[in-house]
């Protein structure tokens, strides 16, 4: 699953793009708080989880699952049958869409090497001990 963890110009631009996801699903969720003196039990734990799934994604732990959970909410904000937050971020279906692209490009590119799973999962280097003589057949 963890395949590559490019560093320098290449990482640094998943850097940024798990920055851009990883923002405007906080600024989202953060607008659920927002919005209604009451906002009730499902639209607290809609916010938690929109809050938790940015932070997952800033910190670049768990990147793909948490990328993949931001594109299903940013679709999900596209249907009128979704709760809209007070301050709507992706109110727009272009804002929205933009969104989903750049989840859904996080998902496909990983997180990069200045993650929180680069440092768990990253490069390893591997040795191969040479076979004595004897071993060879």
């Amino acid at each position: 699953m963890f395949t590559t963890f490019p560093d320098e110009w290449p990482g640094a631009g998943l850097l940024l793009l798990r920055t851009a996801a990883g923002v405007g699903v906080v600024i989202q969720g953060i607008g659920y708080f927002g919005g209604k003196p009451d906002p009730g039990a499902f639209m607290i734990t809609v916010a938690a989880l929109m809050v938790v799934i940015g932070a997952l994604i800033l910190l670049g732990c768990m990147t793909k699952f948490a990328a993949m959970a931001a594109l299903l909410a940013s679709v999900l904000t596209m249907f009128p049958w979704f709760p809209g937050p007070h301050l709507g971020l992706f109110e727009s279906r272009m804002s929205a869409t933009l969104a989903a692209v750049i989840a859904a490009a996080t998902v496909c590119l990983g997180a990069g090497a200045y993650s929180v799973d680069a440092r768990l999962f990253g490069r390893r280097e591997v040795i191969i001990p040479k076979r004595a003589p004897d071993e060879q057949t």
